[in-house]
C-alpha cells in the first residue's frame, strides 16, 4: 500500500520513482527560475521581456505536446511490476 503511493503515478507515465523525481525536479527548477524572471520583470519591465512566456511554452511542450506516450506493452509490464510490489 505505502509503496504504491510512490510508484503508481510514475509508472502511469512510464517512469521509475527516481526518473520521475528527476523530471519533476527539473520542471520545478525551471518554473522557479521563470517565476523569478517574472518577478524581476514586474519591477524592471525592460528585463526578461519574453522569459515567462517562453518558460511556459517550453514546459508545456515538454510535458504535454511532445511527451513520449508509453507503449501499451511497456505500461502493462510496469503496472504488473507495480502490482507485484504490493
Amino acid at each position: 500500500m505505502m509503496r504504491s503511493l510512490f510508484t503508481e503515478h510514475p509508472a502511469s507515465v512510464d517512469e521509475t520513482y527516481a526518473e520521475h523525481m528527476g523530471v519533476a525536479f527539473g520542471f520545478s527548477l525551471r518554473m522557479c527560475l521563470g517565476g523569478l524572471a517574472c518577478l524581476v520583470h514586474a519591477f524592471l519591465p525592460f528585463l526578461f521581456v519574453k522569459t515567462g512566456s517562453e518558460t511556459i511554452t517550453e514546459l508545456h511542450e515538454r510535458m504535454v505536446t511532445h511527451r513520449q506516450r508509453p507503449q501499451p506493452g511497456r505500461l502493462a509490464a510496469g503496472a504488473a511490476t507495480a502490482a507485484a510490489d504490493h
